[in-house]
């Protein structure tokens, strides 16, 4: 995870205290990690899915995919209805599984610099 873009320059202090307030899941082969998935969540009505990393090696196999559905699936936001993510990339695969982009220009965002 900290060799990722989304772990760059991130402590292991800063990722325990997001884990800890998130729904995670992850992949596992032979007892190995492979993948990640987070989601931001009021487990009710908002979910926000902030994180899917396949470790490079086991791209192309579905796993993130796999990820994605195990998170919309979980127990604890059956009952969420509004999922959001931000992405540059596997559009394909997110709108595959039901994601639509946005374009009514409502999303906002504020990045602030940590103190």
């Amino acid at each position: 995870l900290m060799a990722s873009y989304w772990g760059a320059g991130r402590t292991d202090e800063v990722h325990r205290r997001a884990f800890a307030n998130s729904l995670c899941v992850g992949a596992y082969v032979d007892g190995r990690q492979v993948g990640f998935g987070r989601a931001i969540t009021d487990r009710t009505v908002f979910a926000y899915l902030a994180d899917l990393i396949i470790w490079p090696e086991n791209r192309g196999q579905g796993i993130g995919s796999r990820l994605v559905q195990a998170l919309i699936d979980h127990p604890e936001v059956r009952t969420v209805f509004h999922w959001s993510l931000s992405t540059s990339d596997a559009h394909g695969m997110y709108e595959k599984l039901g994601f639509k982009p946005s374009t009514d220009g409502r999303y906002m965002r504020l990045d602030r610099v940590p103190e």
